[in-house]
């Protein structure tokens, strides 16, 4: 028997749901290719996830582990910290400060700093203003040593997966201006680095990363520690922190 017209429409919609749910579910989000159009049809919701996603597949530029990190991170940080200008340093692309402008509208204003900048951040930052026209003019893309930016008490200061000694001179910039922080470790370099002694409990990054909290600890700020999704990415320890009150 035929289905009546109704019935035939709510079930090619379920049908349509169950399809688009299995790719999303498929999709590697530790890949490393560029967000393209031909991905649009997997970020087809309306949250805003999706349509930062699907502005990032128009740029044709990004890759698509770091929209994926970018928002873990950001989502994250947003439910600690809020208000206060951004200051992403080792930016890359500068989504993260793009997106906790988006999270958070009470930010005045988010630098995006790095010593050298990819050519295609302007690329992304194009897609995303022509989406989010309040971003006009709030986001500033800083082509400097991160040593030389400088940094205000009030900044909160981000970085994600900048490498090896790149994170401590990140930590060091903001224990030294008394800002809120919050870093995705990556690459650790364990030549010479500060392992707190706990290498006979612990693997190298981990007791590196240990000993990032004591001297967060020891200079008065109070730490959190949390982890995004390994499938992302298992360098994936998030370190939040902000002077002790």
């Amino acid at each position: 028997m035929n289905e009546p017209p109704e019935q035939k429409k709510s079930s090619l919609r379920k049908a349509r749901r169950k399809k688009w749910l299995s790719d999303m579910s498929s999709l590697d989000r530790s890949s490393r290719n560029r967000l393209t159009e031909k991905l649009l049809p997997h970020f087809g919701g309306d949250t805003l996830f999706d349509a930062i996603a699907r502005s990032a597949c128009r740029a044709g530029c990004l890759p698509r582990k770091e929209l994926y990190e970018a928002w873990e991170v950001a989502r994250r940080v947003r439910r600690r910290f809020r208000g206060g200008r951004i200051v992403d340093l080792a930016c890359g692309h500068g989504l993260l400060a793009t997106i906790l402008l988006l999270l958070d509208d009470s930010s005045p204003e988010a630098l995006a700093v790095d010593q050298r900048l990819p050519a295609s951040a302007v690329t992304l930052a194009r897609s995303l203003t022509a989406d989010w026209p309040r971003l006009a003019d709030r986001i500033r893309f800083i082509e400097i040593a991160l040593e030389e930016i400088p940094l205000q008490q009030d900044d909160l200061i981000v970085s994600a997966h900048a490498c090896g000694g790149l994170t401590d001179l990140v930590i060091e910039r903001a224990m030294a201006a008394g800002a809120r922080l919050a870093v995705l470790p990556c690459c650790h370099n364990l030549d010479g680095a500060d392992l707190g002694d706990l290498q006979g409990w612990m693997d190298g990054p981990m007791a590196m990363d240990a000993a990032r909290v004591a001297r967060l600890r020891s200079h008065g700020y109070q730490v959190y520690t949390q982890l995004i999704p390994e499938d992302i990415t298992r360098k994936n320890r998030l370190l939040l922190a902000e002077p002790a009150s």
